[in-house]
């Protein structure tokens, strides 16, 4: 149903940042999709970086590429899986975006020598953003906007202005708040402490914003007790306070959130007639993602596993994977100068499948590649994705087609064997920011691969971010000692997919497939290499274990 004005809800968040805005705000949006609304996210985020694009993972986890090139804020993944829909550039905004487009039209002479200010001119560039995305003949029912950071933050200030005036400009019928705070537990007194809330929603109130809506973040359910007083110093409904517990895996958040009718209370205060949503699947997804029969164990070889944002749609894309076999995909974290310095056998030994991520620099290579080798000699499952398919390569021409001094023009510029070459359209590039080749582009199978099989299909589109390719010199000594080069670009200049011909499971890609998984919709590759993880497993499990696996009640 279409709603008669576009309605628009504001998510903030209070007392400690890293309470999860973006699940919430996903979560909310997979409901009200599935009362038949149609919905869109947006991500304000309140930092003077252009886009997270040359940002340090350790910093801000991954990168999530869009099909249009955006490099954009994590946040936008949890939309597209939960929504199961495609981003673009409208939906994350920066304070850097914000400011270049100001400063850029005050240049211009735009403002007519007027005085260029906080308020009206940054706000006014806000409002029009999130406006934005309600223009058009695809007009969403509800558009909900996370605003980044937590409440207090001096950077946030013009965002929480900006939505306060929409909220006088859309009228209160039209505008909705949801403020998501953390309840501790203090174990030396044995309860919940409810004074960073008040303080979070007291401070929001002091900038002119009432929210609606609490979520709060606890470690468990919180008591009546507790929401009755949240209630009464917050001003907030007692129903409308609503527990946002720990849960086990993320995509059981939406359903708690159903038990507790928050859906039924956005739906109410836009007056809002639909249907229930329609959640069968996601509930049966989540059933196998708690309860699954099998598991595999993955190691995942690369130098920032000490911070899992960083690879978080990778992770996100096992979970996808695992559901579809009713597997467990446990990730084991080996950082690749681990393996530099005491060798790939401590390890890998028992694992039943190795995955080598993404990333930049010389750091953590020559570990990766140890471990590639590992895995190519013993047959087991391998899957590389994009510097990963990079390092397979070089390991390929070293060992198996004797090119011994083989490596990456991206690490050395002195090589005998640059297997690994900078881009032609790259030469020249001196600045960082957006200038990789991103985003979306299309892909041709070689009929019988392993990719072709995934797929099914003859052509795919998939998400890039790199500098560096499959140096086009050494193709024919690659494939005459048995790398096949199964996906390239439709002009054939790119190699975009290889596989080694007598392994079980041996590919590389150049893009990141990991962008375009979704919950009910694995991604193919990731789908067939934990297959092949489960396949090799069970090979490899002592009788007894075998036996045993899959028993449970359905």
């Amino acid at each position: 149903m279409a709603t008669p004005r576009t309605k628009y809800i504001f998510v903030t968040g209070g007392v400690v940042s890293s309470l999860g805005k973006g699940i919430a705000a996903a979560s909310l949006g997979l409901l009200l999709k599935q009362r038949g609304l149609t919905v869109e996210n947006i991500k304000l985020d309140p930092y003077l970086n252009v886009d997270p694009g040359t940002m340090n993972p350790f910093q801000h986890g991954e990168v999530f590429v869009l099909d249009d090139g955006s490099e954009t804020d994590l946040d936008l993944g949890h939309y597209e899986r939960f929504l199961d829909q495609s981003q673009h550039r409208g939906n994350n905004v920066t304070t850097g975006q914000i400011y270049h487009t100001i400063i850029t039209r005050e240049r211009r002479g735009d403002y007519l020598g007027a005085t260029v200010q906080v308020i009206p001119h940054v706000t006014e560039e806000i409002k029009s953003r999130v406006r934005k995305l309600a223009e058009g003949p695809d007009r969403p029912d509800v558009v909900i906007v996370e605003i980044g950071g937590t409440v207090g933050d001096i950077e946030g200030l013009p965002f929480l202005e900006a939505i306060r005036q929409m909220g006088l400009e859309e009228g209160a019928e039209n505008v909705m708040y949801i403020h998501l705070v953390l309840v501790p537990y203090i174990d030396a007194a044995g309860e919940y402490k409810t004074k960073p809330t008040q303080h979070s929603v007291k401070e929001l109130r002091e900038i002119g914003i009432q929210p609606q809506v609490l979520l709060c973040r606890a470690a468990k359910p919180v008591t009546e007790g507790i929401r009755q007083k949240i209630s009464l110093f917050c001003s907030v409904p007692t129903r409308n306070v609503i527990t946002a517990e720990d849960v086990s895996t993320i995509y059981e958040v939406p359903l708690k959130f159903r038990d507790q009718q928050f859906d039924d209370i956005v739906c109410e205060h836009f007056g809002i007639s639909t249907g229930q949503p329609e959640l069968a699947g996601w509930t049966q997804l989540v059933e196998r993602l708690k309860s699954p029969r099998h598991r595999v164990r993955i190691a995942m070889v690369g130098k920032y596993v000490n911070l899992r944002d960083a690879y978080k749609s990778i992770i996100e894309a096992f979970q996808h994977a695992g559901a579809a076999h009713d597997t467990e995909v446990h990730p084991v974290w080996i950082s690749s100068e681990d393996i530099k310095k005491r060798g790939p056998e401590p390890f890998l030994r028992d694992v039943d499948g190795l995955l080598i991520p993404g990333g930049f620099g010389e750091r953590g290579v020559a570990g990766k590649i140890e471990a590639i080798r590992y895995v190519r000699e013993r047959k087991i499952p391998f899957f590389g994705i994009c510097l990963g398919m990079q390092c397979a390569v070089i390991e390929f021409a070293r060992n198996a087609a004797g090119l011994a001094d083989a490596h990456s023009f991206e690490f050395y510029r002195d090589l005998k064997h640059p297997v690994i070459h900078l881009m032609a359209d790259q030469e020249g590039v001196t600045e960082l920011g957006g200038t990789m080749r991103l985003g979306q582009y299309p892909c041709l199978l070689s009929e019988g691969s392993r990719a072709h099989c995934a797929y099914g299909e003859d052509e795919v589109f998939e998400r890039h971010r790199h500098r560096f390719e499959v140096n086009n010199a050494y193709r024919q000594q690659l494939t005459q000692a048995g790398l096949q080069l199964t996906g390239l670009s439709p002009d054939g200049r790119l190699v975009e997919i290889v596989e080694v011909a007598d392994h079980p499971w041996f590919v590389g890609v150049q893009f990141h497939p990991e962008l375009k998984s979704r919950p009910m919709r694995p991604h193919p590759l990731f789908r067939d290499f934990v297959a092949a993880a489960l396949e090799y497993h069970l090979a490899e499990a002592a009788p007894e274990d075998v036996a045993t696996v899959g028993e449970r009640d359905d």
